[in-house]
Protein backbone atom coordinates (compact mmCIF):
# COMPACT_ATOMS: atom_id res chain seq x y z
CA UNK A 1 0.00 0.00 0.00
CA UNK A 2 1.63 3.18 -1.23
CA UNK A 3 0.88 6.37 1.32
CA UNK A 4 -1.49 7.69 -1.57
CA UNK A 5 -3.82 4.93 -0.70
CA UNK A 6 -3.89 4.97 2.91
CA UNK A 7 -6.24 7.10 4.47
CA UNK A 8 -5.70 8.97 7.65
CA UNK A 9 -8.55 8.54 10.33
CA UNK A 10 -9.37 12.11 11.50
CA UNK A 11 -12.06 13.10 13.66
CA UNK A 12 -13.62 16.16 14.40
CA UNK A 13 -14.38 16.29 18.85
CA UNK A 14 -14.65 19.24 21.61
CA UNK A 15 -12.22 20.00 23.78
CA UNK A 16 -13.30 19.50 27.82
CA UNK A 17 -9.73 19.34 29.61
CA UNK A 18 -6.47 20.92 29.53
CA UNK A 19 -4.52 18.20 31.29
CA UNK A 20 -1.35 18.97 31.83
CA UNK A 21 1.54 20.44 29.63
CA UNK A 22 1.30 19.50 25.68
CA UNK A 23 -2.01 16.97 26.29
CA UNK A 24 -5.88 18.07 26.43
CA UNK A 25 -8.86 15.80 26.49
CA UNK A 26 -11.44 15.49 23.97
CA UNK A 27 -14.63 14.37 23.71
CA UNK A 28 -16.89 12.52 20.79
CA UNK A 29 -20.55 13.25 21.23
CA UNK A 30 -22.82 10.63 19.41
CA UNK A 31 -26.39 9.11 19.79
CA UNK A 32 -27.31 5.44 19.61
CA UNK A 33 -30.66 4.29 19.25
CA UNK A 34 -31.71 1.87 22.45
CA UNK A 35 -31.91 -1.41 21.73
CA UNK A 36 -35.28 -2.05 23.87
CA UNK A 37 -37.20 1.05 24.00
CA UNK A 38 -36.03 2.94 20.67
CA UNK A 39 -35.13 6.12 22.08
CA UNK A 40 -31.84 7.62 20.96
CA UNK A 41 -29.38 7.98 23.96
CA UNK A 42 -26.53 10.19 24.26
CA UNK A 43 -23.15 8.42 24.26
CA UNK A 44 -19.95 10.33 24.58
CA UNK A 45 -16.15 8.92 24.43
CA UNK A 46 -13.57 10.80 25.56
CA UNK A 47 -9.60 10.77 24.47
CA UNK A 48 -6.32 12.05 25.52
CA UNK A 49 -4.86 14.21 22.69
CA UNK A 50 -1.46 15.46 21.72
CA UNK A 51 -1.36 19.11 21.54
CA UNK A 52 2.77 20.24 20.66
CA UNK A 53 2.25 23.94 21.24
CA UNK A 54 -0.69 24.03 23.87
CA UNK A 55 -2.47 25.95 21.04
CA UNK A 56 -6.38 24.34 21.96
CA UNK A 57 -8.64 25.75 24.83
CA UNK A 58 -12.01 24.28 26.26
CA UNK A 59 -14.54 24.45 24.82
CA UNK A 60 -12.72 24.95 20.83
CA UNK A 61 -13.95 22.27 18.41
CA UNK A 62 -10.39 20.53 17.07
CA UNK A 63 -9.77 17.80 14.58
CA UNK A 64 -7.29 14.84 15.95
CA UNK A 65 -6.26 12.21 13.93
CA UNK A 66 -4.79 8.83 15.31
CA UNK A 67 -0.34 8.15 15.70
CA UNK A 68 1.44 6.31 17.31
CA UNK A 69 1.21 5.81 21.24
CA UNK A 70 2.79 9.11 22.90
CA UNK A 71 1.97 7.60 26.39
CA UNK A 72 -0.09 5.73 28.11
CA UNK A 73 -3.38 7.43 27.25
CA UNK A 74 -2.49 9.32 24.37
CA UNK A 75 -2.20 8.03 20.65
CA UNK A 76 -3.99 10.99 19.03
CA UNK A 77 -2.30 14.50 18.42
CA UNK A 78 -3.63 17.64 16.75
CA UNK A 79 -4.02 18.46 13.57
CA UNK A 80 -5.59 22.18 13.87
CA UNK A 81 -8.34 24.13 15.42
CA UNK A 82 -11.51 24.43 13.84
CA UNK A 83 -13.30 26.88 15.84
CA UNK A 84 -11.97 28.57 18.96
CA UNK A 85 -14.32 29.11 21.97
CA UNK A 86 -16.21 32.21 22.51
CA UNK A 87 -14.66 33.86 25.31
CA UNK A 88 -17.28 34.49 28.24
CA UNK A 89 -17.48 38.32 29.80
Amino acid sequence: MTVEEKTIRTTTATVVSKSGDKSIKVAIEYKVKHPKYGKYVRRRTTFGVHDEHNQAGVGDIVEVTQCRPMSKTKSRRLVRIVQKAVAEK
